[in-house]
């Protein structure tokens, strides 16, 4: 797997999100239906982990967000000189790719920007708050699993 394949990756699931959360602050107050209303762009300020989760400790989920990214860059860069392990790279990179990006909210701003909902029937799935990042790390989950040996 070439490195530069992968660096575009995290490099564009990092500028790719960043951009959107950028716009998402500076001009989106209101909800608003998009994609024909299957999706709701809004602002969501997440202070905590995944749904909210130890908001109240943040300091902490920064701290611990901040470790696991350079536990999987470790885990990143000891693996690229391996042979046949492109699918694990290429999950490694989505996952980089959306902690970078996550992570970087929580140093910068203290809380991660999240922008997206699906209107849904259920009600508790259509309350979820996603941005790009948190797709890119269940992908790069998914694919690390699908990769490892």
């Amino acid at each position: 797997m070439c490195i530069f394949f992968c660096v575009l990756i995290i490099g564009g699931i990092f500028t790719g999100d960043y951009k959107i959360k950028k716009y998402v602050e500076e001009k989106v107050n209101e909800p608003r239906p998009i994609l024909g209303g299957r999706i709701l762009l809004r602002k969501y300020h997440n202070r905590g982990a995944m749904l909210n989760l130890g908001q109240r400790r943040s300091k902490i989920v920064t701290a611990v967000s901040l470790l696991l990214c350079v536990l999987l860059t470790a885990v990143f860069l000891l693996s690229l000189g391996k042979r046949g392990n492109n699918l694990l790279l290429i999950g490694l990179s989505f996952l980089l790719g959306g902690a970078f990006s996550n992570t970087y909210d929580r140093l910068k701003r203290k809380y991660v920007v999240d922008y997206f909902s699906f209107r849904v029937k259920w009600k508790p799935l259509g309350r979820i708050v996603y941005n790009l990042s948190d797709f890119c790390i269940i992908t790069g989950a998914l694919l690390v699993v699908l990769g490892s040996p």
